[in-house]
């Protein structure tokens, strides 16, 4: 009796452990945010201030930074969505005779490392105008986020029946058409979860902006961040925890607005014959 209750307390501790180191890091971004004596370590503030987001939010140029940040994020969502779903639909619904191979080879390419690509990106960039363009950045987050992005809307019209496309086809429906009043409906929750996924990995890129941008009043709030950590190792806690905690909120907002989306996405995939 007494070795059962232990199998079954170890694991909990284990999660509960867990949980603590990765809640130490947000603990910290939230309480150094209304620390007016933020430091490195966590600790209770002695006096509690909103200057922090105060200085943050006053400061135009992290205003912009949000704004641009949210327009690549937008932008690439919307792009991803459209091209990956007109690529998969293709995949799914006809009998390709390369079908799998095609399908292996995207399912290899989402786990090259962007880093891989970024010296002849870089140098193409250059020969065509696109450095330093935040249309160039979108264009390139957007050809990189494809393959997974084309995996997973496949996946979900998958699990779409084909024979009500295939009713509304003979009620004179073209196939843009069906797919656009009869898959698009039925996929919805795959669609915000294919959308979700290329937002948030687009939110939270760095480097792509960072290497591909040249001029300050371009950088996205993922590389205004830098802006924070100055010379001689002096940082702003404070004013870092406060930018943290603000560029943190449009995942948690956009995750919380479409989260019975997302468990329906998820059921889908998991209906889905693959």
């Amino acid at each position: 009796m007494k070795r059962k209750r232990s199998d079954k307390t170890i694991p909990y501790l284990i999660l509960i452990i867990l949980s603590i180191v990765f809640m130490l890091p947000l603990m910290w971004v939230i309480i150094a945010s209304f620390d007016a004596d933020a430091a490195q370590s966590l600790k209770i503030p002695l006096s509690w201030t909103i200057g922090n987001y105060r200085k943050v939010l006053l400061e135009h140029a992290n205003l912009r930074g949000f704004a641009i940040g949210l327009v690549i994020s937008f932008v690439q969502s919307i792009c991803v969505v459209i091209i990956a779903g007109l690529a998969a639909y293709p995949l799914s619904r006809y009998e390709l005779r390369y079908r799998k191979m095609f399908l292996y080879t995207i399912l290899f390419m989402t786990s090259l490392p962007m880093t891989t690509v970024m010296v002849p990106v870089f140098k193409l960039f250059l020969s065509i105008g696109l450095y330093d363009s935040i249309i160039g950045v979108i264009l390139f987050l957007t050809a990189t986020s494809l393959p997974y992005g084309i995996w997973l809307m496949k996946n979900f019209m998958d699990g779409v029946p084909i024979e009500l496309e295939e009713a509304a086809k003979v009620d004179g429906a073209s196939t843009i058409t069906s797919i656009r009043k009869v898959i698009a409906p039925l996929m919805l929750p795959g669609i915000c979860v294919t959308a979700i996924f290329t937002f948030s990995g687009s939110w939270g890129n760095f480097f792509v902006p960072y290497i591909l941008l040249q001029t300050l009043e371009k950088f996205p709030a993922s590389v205004k961040l830098y802006q924070f950590f100055g010379n001689y190792g002096m940082i702003a806690y404070g004013e870092l925890a406060a930018y943290s905690a603000l560029y943190a909120l449009p995942s948690i907002i956009l995750y919380i607005l479409s989260q019975n989306y997302m468990s329906k996405g998820f059921n889908m995939a998991g209906a889905s014959k693959g």
